[in-house]
């Protein structure tokens, strides 16, 4: 099976597209308005771009009355936002989250979560999280699409903070991912959680390049 997106109707009757490149993690953000509402919400599109400085981006589409993401206008407005880790103990909060509510909602309140103060951003960030990444917004990059729905606003930020809670952390000082349990997107309506772990090693690789993928510091 093979088809053209651009010009041909897809054969099967739910879209591949987004059940290929998986799993992908959540960008569960935190945002706050000039006024001061705070908002909440996950994003599938979400990566890490580089380590030195550590960046991050987030892809997001319009909402479906063809207007922009609060994320993305908070963002922009304040030069702040705040990734959240989601896990699978959280799943219920982060589909709540997920949900197109007006602008003067709280969010946070509305998934049923606690707000803590940052150290660095003027957002809040999710109590129950065990990870959080302060952000400083760098940019937006605006790509058209084929409808208002499509259009999508690629936002940059650099990592200013990390905060990771200590009971979350290995005797080695790692991620203890599979306690952790981090959420991921597999498009459709499916999801997954990270229960397995296996190491797998570069042949040859050694010294400065070994570390770097490792993560030492």
């Amino acid at each position: 099976m093979h088809y053209d997106p651009r010009n041909d109707t897809c054969p099967l009757p739910y879209s591949p597209f987004k059940s290929c490149t998986v799993p992908r993690p959540i960008g569960w953000l935190s945002t706050i308005s000039p006024k001061g509402v705070v908002n909440l919400a996950p994003y599938s599109q979400w990566q890490n771009l580089t380590f030195d400085p550590p960046m991050v981006m987030f892809a997001a589409n319009q909402l479906s009355s063809g207007e922009r993401k609060h994320t993305v206008v908070n963002a922009e407005e304040t030069g702040w936002f705040v990734w959240n880790m989601a896990t699978y103990d959280l799943r219920d909060a982060v589909n709540i989250s997920a949900m197109e509510v007006p602008a003067d909602v709280n969010e946070f309140e509305q998934a049923g979560v606690t707000a803590i103060p940052s150290i660095d951003a003027p957002c809040p960030r999710v109590k129950e999280s065990p990870a959080h990444f302060e952000c400083r917004y760098l940019s937006t990059h605006r790509l058209p699409g084929n409808s208002p729905h499509g259009w999508v606003e690629v936002v940059y930020g650099e990592v200013v903070r990390i905060h990771v809670d200590d009971s979350v952390l290995t005797k080695d000082g790692k991620m203890d991912i599979k306690k952790i349990r981090p959420l991921a997107r597999l498009g459709y309506y499916d999801y997954t959680s990270v229960t397995d772990v296996f190491e797998m090693r570069i042949p040859g690789a050694s010294g400065a390049a070994a570390d770097g993928l490792e993560g030492k510091k």
